[in-house]
């Protein structure tokens, strides 16, 4: 991985989010995830990545 944000790859943020859930860290993963899905360009991938990382603050009913 890079220091230089601008430099990070999908991948990057994916691992990422990978390791802030694995950490017991929700929210963190879900912003990494965020990002990730900003970046892909196919619409099917990032509802995917964002399904998998969804928002722990997010009100359920």
């Amino acid at each position: 991985m890079t220091s230089d944000p601008a430099g990070l790859t999908v991948a990057d943020y994916l691992d990422a989010a990978r390791d802030m859930a694995a950490a017991e860290r929700p929210f963190l993963a879900h912003l990494l995830a965020e990002e990730a899905a900003r970046r892909v360009d196919d619409p099917d991938a990032a509802q995917s990545i964002r399904a998998q990382y969804s928002n722990p603050t997010a009100q359920r009913d």
